[in-house]
């Protein structure tokens, strides 16, 4: 009898939203091969639904470097530059490198997942670490874009894209390991990375392979809001749900909504406002007036999500994509001199035709008490897109084994 594959996911990114599409894919991997054992490995928050998944978090995962930790510290205000957040983070990624390493020289696994492990990558590429087994990547946006005139950072942005690429070519070229984009070939730019260097959607074209989005949900099972808020305990009253993912960057955000909570008010009496701080914010730390409810790290945010009439988040990929496909009406706030959120989420929801994009240093709470009441309840028309990626990994991740 053959023995069980084994497969060392490791769930790689900041805050929880990519844990939620890592455990859909291992759903769907377990449906196609029930015969696999999954060995996890990450950081906290994004241990937290995993172990309340059930699944087998690697006891390597409390040396394994918090990247929460730097993402944290290179904020400023509401915002977040991810080049500084590079730099800052560089002591985390070789203390990553370094458990992992460890561990695949301690245990034989047939597969090794990593989703957005950029330091993984450069290891594998550079041979520091050396793997039998294939790789596979899974990425939600390709290269880094300089937010600000700034010489030294567009010249830290060519050097990182160069990097990227190099890496691609090394470990993308052939037929043992697998790039995975989740989302669709239009997510991708149709521009340069940099002086010299290729073409974004070209590259992706040739080096990845595209799962369509992938969602942790079915979104025909959350069409009756009624019957989700009785589920989750919320009076039928107009309910506004505001969160900010798995950090604590966005606490000004939460503050913001709680200064808009009694304008709003006003003009809509009967309104629930629940802010969710998510695992890394205490909810103590926020000052916010009677009638609002402050939570703190809640499992299934997209049932929250289902639940609302209108929503208020960054401009976080994950969150975001959730609202669109449960046609929800939402309001997103990219963090400034962040580039995944200001450009390439963006420019997805603008195609899309989803969301209100919201501008922190522009909105005082007068401002974000207006568009709450204009948009609260309003009927949606986003366009429609295919939500079986985790299916679709699974099959590409099923044909490597």
């Amino acid at each position: 009898m053959e023995s069980p594959k084994k497969i060392l996911y490791v769930s790689g990114s900041v805050g929880l939203g990519h844990v939620t599409r890592d455990l859909a894919i291992a759903g769907q991997l377990r449906k196609l091969y029930p015969e696999i054992e999954l060995s996890w490995l990450a950081a906290h928050p994004a241990t937290v639904p995993l172990r309340d998944a059930g699944e087998k978090v690697l006891p390597e995962a409390d040396k394994y470097g918090d990247v929460n930790i730097p993402a944290e510290n290179t904020a400023r205000g509401f915002g977040m530059n991810i080049l500084t957040y590079g730099r800052k983070v560089r002591k985390q990624f070789s203390r990553n490198v370094k458990v992992i390493k460890k561990i695949i020289r301690r245990e034989h696994f047939d597969l090794v997942i990593g989703d957005e492990t950029y330091e993984l990558a450069i290891a594998l590429s550079i041979k520091y670490i050396l793997l039998q087994a294939p790789f596979v990547m899974v990425y939600d946006f390709l290269g880094m874009d300089s937010i600000t005139d700034n010489p030294v950072e567009k010249l830290e942005v060519s050097v990182s894209n160069r990097i990227w690429t190099w890496a691609d070519r090394r470990l993308f070229s052939g037929q043992k390991n697998l790039a995975l984009f989740a989302g669709e070939l239009e997510d991708v730019p149709d521009n340069r990375l940099g002086f010299l260097l290729p073409n974004r959607r070209e590259h992706a074209k040739e080096h990845y392979k595209f799962t369509g989005h992938i969602l942790p949900f079915d979104p025909a099972e959350y069409v009756d809001k009624i019957k989700v808020r009785e589920k989750l305990g919320y009076a039928k009253e107009p309910l506004v749900v505001c969160s900010i993912g798995g950090t604590a960057v966005g606490k000004d955000l939460l503050d913001l909504c709680g200064r808009a909570y009694p304008i709003i008010k006003q003009k809509v009496p009967d309104l629930q406002m629940v802010l969710i701080c998510g695992p890394r914010l205490s909810p103590d730390s926020l000052d916010v007036p009677d009638g609002v409810e402050v939570r703190g790290y809640v499992p299934a945010l997209y049932e929250h999500f289902a639940a609302s009439d209108l929503v208020i988040v960054q401009g976080g990929g994950t969150a975001t994509l959730e609202l669109t496909a449960l046609r929800r009406p939402f309001l997103y706030f990219p963090l400034a001199n962040h580039c995944e959120q200001q450009i390439h989420v963006a420019q997805r929801l603008v195609r899309h035709q989803a969301g209100v994009k919201m501008v922190y240093s522009k909105t005082t709470p007068e401002i974000l008490a207006t568009q709450v009441i204009a948009d609260l309840g309003k009927n949606i028309d986003y366009l429609p897109f295919s939500v079986q990626g985790a299916q679709k990994a699974a099959q590409l991740i099923g044909e490597l084994l």
